[in-house]
């Protein structure tokens, strides 16, 4: 007597429709926290919002391609979906996602916020709020994300004969 048991499981991945969605998103929650930040170190709303403005070029930039390569990597996926179970990704990944794109988007700010403020303090200031807020939002971001399953490519039916 054979049982036959239907997986559903994500082949390729998501889609880069679904990587430009999750930029913005991402974008909208950083740019806020970014100017809100500036403004607290600074005093300046001009800074600020010049701060908070000029990244949502450079870090859609490089948010594309940091979400385009952990699309690529497979530690951390599940490969079938689990009943109970509503996110592809584990927490250990959705964690170390946060730290990568920590470290790249430290560096775009304190860059940025160099620039923008030609003051090395306040930039430093700037960037080290940022390695508090921005992990904690970027990882409620993704587990909000890892429910949603629009863009995840076509699932594959696979049987399996027991």
């Amino acid at each position: 007597m054979s049982i036959k048991i239907k997986h559903k499981h994500h082949i390729h991945g998501e889609t880069k429709r679904r990587s430009v969605v999750k930029a913005l998103t991402w974008r909208v929650i950083a740019s806020l926290d970014t100017t809100v930040i500036a403004y607290f170190v600074t005093g300046d709303i001009t800074k600020a919002i010049s701060i908070g403005g000029f990244e949502i070029i450079t870090k859609m930039v490089i948010y594309f391609f940091h979400e385009r390569a952990w699309n690529g990597i497979k530690w951390g996926k599940r490969i079938e979906d689990l009943p109970g179970v509503k996110t592809a990704d584990t927490k250990r990944r959705s964690v170390l996602k946060a730290a990568t794109w920590r470290v790249l988007g430290t560096i775009d700010t304190f860059v940025l916020s160099s620039i923008f403020t030609k003051n090395v303090k306040h930039a430093t200031g700037i960037a080290l709020i940022e390695l508090i807020t921005k992990p904690i939002l970027y990882f409620f971001h993704e587990r909000f994300w890892n429910s949603v399953f629009w863009g995840k490519r076509e699932f594959e039916e696979i049987k399996n004969e027991k």
